[in-house]
């Protein structure tokens, strides 16, 4: 297995032997309006062309229609041909966009080589998280490869807790920025998870390697990649298991 960190929530994923592409977005830099008046969104260029990006993609997963997400370049840019698998609340909306083969995804399905089974989060917790639901993350399991968790776009909650314990995998992939809707100091306001909590994923989740992304690309987040680094130290957490990719890093699992 082999995951491409692009950016922010965007990667490439080779599984099973197939090459996916997830939560595609592809604006340009300070190209969309900003969240707290810090700066336009997102704040960094894609470190590869969208060429290269897209260069032999066989599958496509979207977890949620949020700009950082699925963006109107992505929408234009990547092939209509192309399997797309979404959660069933937005498979409209990409029909409707002109994709032509769009598989919803409630539970769980086998692709190739690998099966791959929808987890639900909390894209924020109380009035905040209904605002911004709903999300999906997603499990890849498949023989001779590590069982590979990508939680998606939510904070730490009993349904990830769940998913952990029902899966136990091998790599957890996070969103570990602190992004916070409204921009208030309150926890309760967060829409994915902080240091402290990708932390506590660590604590959790003590045997899995757990891979911190979507970070440093938007203005609403409250944690750098220094941030984080720091805080983890501090709690004891190595580097072994706590990895934390810039923006077109590669890391390889056996």
């Amino acid at each position: 297995m082999k995951i491409q960190l692009i950016r922010n929530a965007t990667l490439l994923l080779d599984y099973a032997g197939t090459h996916i592409l997830i939560d595609p977005d592809f604006g340009v830099k300070e190209s969309r309006p900003s969240f707290t008046g810090k700066s336009q969104n997102p704040m960094v260029d894609l470190p590869l062309s969208i060429e290269r990006i897209l260069d032999g993609v066989e599958l496509v997963i979207v977890s949620h229609l949020h700009s950082d997400h699925f963006d109107e370049v992505a929408q234009e840019s990547v092939p209509k041909t192309l399997p797309l698998i979404c959660q069933p609340v937005n498979e409209e909306f990409i029909r409707d966009e002109g994709f032509e083969q769009v598989t919803p995804l409630a539970d769980t399905m086998e692709w190739g080589k690998f099966r791959i089974t929808r987890t639900d989060g909390h894209h924020g917790l109380g009035e905040v998280g209904e605002i911004m639901k709903p999300v999906s993350g997603f499990v890849f399991q498949a023989d001779g490869e590590p069982t590979l968790y990508w939680a998606g776009d939510t904070v730490n909650c009993d349904e990830v807790r769940a998913a952990i314990a029902t899966f136990k995998p091998d790599v957890i992939v996070t969103h570990s920025c602190g992004a916070k809707w409204p921009d208030k100091a309150d926890v309760r306001h967060l829409i994915v998870m902080d240091a402290a909590q990708t932390i506590d994923i660590c604590r959790l989740a003590a045997k899995s390697v757990i891979v911190a992304t979507h970070m440093e690309a938007l203005d609403h987040a409250t944690v750098s990649r220094t941030d984080l680094r720091s805080e983890a130290n501090e709690a004891g957490v190595s580097k072994t298991q706590l990895r934390i990719p810039s923006d077109g890093g590669i890391i390889e699992f056996p």
